[in-house]
């Protein structure tokens, strides 16, 4: 099991403005490419995905990373609210410490809408629903 884990290559992409032009599957794979780059690395080293978004479909992260290639390597969708990001980086770490996986790609993405976000009933993150009406015994 290796002591130290290392993360080998970065991509970043512009950060916009929610207007529609560029959708989550173009920066996510932007994202996945310029960290492959900039890794000196390909696809096929990679052994393990995983893919951090929060307003998606529940198979988001399939949908970025099968744009580079199908090669049947687990794609493990993460969503944790704020700390979503560093959550995907930490299972990555944790998959590669444990000798589970050599290479991980973590990537991380968002596509929102614009304006105010406003919580619909059926929103898991509304807080009327999170916090019950309290209960007092007649």
């Amino acid at each position: 099991m290796p002591e130290n884990v290392y993360v080998v290559g970065v991509g970043l992409t512009h950060f916009l403005k929610p207007r529609g032009k560029v959708s989550y599957t173009e920066l996510g794979l932007q994202a996945c490419v310029k960290a492959l780059i900039d890794a000196n690395l390909t696809y096929d080293d990679v052994q393990q995905a995983y893919c951090g978004y929060i307003y998606g479909d529940s198979t988001c992260g399939q949908r970025v990373v099968y744009q580079l290639g199908m090669t049947q390597i687990p794609v493990i969708n993460v969503n944790n609210n704020c700390s979503t990001g560093s959550t995907a980086l930490w299972l990555g770490r944790n998959a590669v410490r444990s000798g589970s996986a050599d290479c991980v790609l973590c990537v991380g993405f968002e596509q929102m809408e614009p304006g105010t976000r406003i919580a619909s009933v059926s929103d898991d993150r509304s807080i009327e629903e999170q916090v019950p009406e309290p209960y007092w015994p007649t």
